[in-house]
C-alpha cells in the first residue's frame, strides 16, 4: 500500500525519496523491529541548555506532591516573556512527553504574571526531563496489543477559582493523552470526591472526557486495531 501511494505521488509531484525519517523539527524518529519510537532529546537538552538547568540535580516526577499553586503566588513577579518563552518551549515537548502535560498545563494558567513560586515550578519540570532525556512514545507494530483508557479528575483542585480538572490517557497502539481545560463551573461545596464530581457535572465529564475517549476506543476496537479495549477510572480521592 504505501509502495503504490508513493508512486502515485511521484508521478503527481516533484519529489525525492530520503528513506526512513529520523529528524524532523526536533522529533527524533529510530525505526525498530518491533516498531517506531520517537522522543525529542536533541531538543529536550538544548532546552535545558538555553536555561542553565542542564547540571543541576534530577527530580523523580515533574510537580511536586501536594504542590498549590495560585495566581497571587509567592516571591517577586518574574520575567513574563522569559516564563512565556519556557512555557512555549515545554508546550512543543509534550509532543512527546505526555508525563508533562499536566504540569505544563498548570503553569499555563499563570503566564501574566508569573512569580517566583511559578518559575520554580517551571523549573521543575526541567529537573524532571534531565533525569528522563530518554523518555518518548513507541509505536508498536504488534497487532495483538490490547487498548485501554484512564481517566482521572482534580475535584476542586484549582485553587483561585475551585475549577475541577480531568483528563484521561489511551495505552495500547501508542499513547495518547487529553487533557481538557477546566471546569467551566466551581466544584459543589459539598460531597469532596471524585464520584460526585462525576455526578454534579456530567454533562461536562461526558462532553470533554468520556465522550472522545470511548471514540476512540470504540474506533479501534471496531477498526480491529486492538482484541478489547477497557476504561479505567480512579475513585480514590487524593
Amino acid at each position: 500500500m504505501f509502495d503504490k501511494f508513493k508512486h502515485a505521488m511521484f508521478k503527481e509531484f516533484e519529489m525525492t525519496d530520503c528513506g526512513f525519517m529520523s529528524y524532523f523539527l526536533g522529533i527524533e524518529a529510530r525505526q525498530q523491529t518491533d516498531g517506531i519510537f520517537i522522543s525529542q532529546k536533541r531538543y529536550a537538552m538544548e532546552l535545558l541548555k538555553k536555561f542553565r538547568l542542564d547540571g543541576y540535580n534530577t527530580v523523580s516526577t515533574p510537580v511536586a506532591m501536594g504542590s498549590k499553586l495560585t495566581k497571587e503566588g509567592e516571591g517577586k513577579t518574574v520575567d513574563s516573556n522569559l516564563f512565556k518563552s519556557l512555557i512555549g518551549s515545554l508546550r512543543y515537548l509534550t509532543i512527546t512527553r505526555p508525563d508533562i502535560v499536566y504540569g505544563v498545563g498548570l503553569l499555563s494558567r499563570y503566564m501574566e504574571t508569573p512569580k517566583e513560586s511559578h518559575w520554580l515550578a517551571a523549573k521543575r519540570i526541567l529537573r524532571y526531563i534531565s533525569g528522563t532525556l530518554e523518555f518518548g512514545l513507541f509505536y508498536s507494530y504488534n497487532e495483538d496489543e490490547e487498548l485501554y483508557g484512564y481517566s482521572d479528575s482534580d475535584w476542586g483542585g484549582d485553587q483561585d477559582e475551585r475549577k475541577s480538572t480531568t483528563g484521561f490517557v489511551t495505552d495500547g497502539i501508542d499513547l495518547l493523552p487529553f487533557a481538557p481545560p477546566p471546569a467551566p463551573d466551581p466544584a459543589p461545596l459539598r460531597c469532596p470526591c471524585s464520584s460526585c464530581a462525576l455526578r454534579y457535572i456530567p454533562r461536562y465529564t461526558f462532553s470533554w472526557l468520556v465522550k472522545p475517549m470511548w471514540l476512540i476506543i470504540s474506533m479501534a476496537a471496531d477498526l480491529t486495531l486492538v482484541p478489547s479495549a477497557a476504561i479505567g477510572r480512579d475513585l480514590e480521592a487524593a
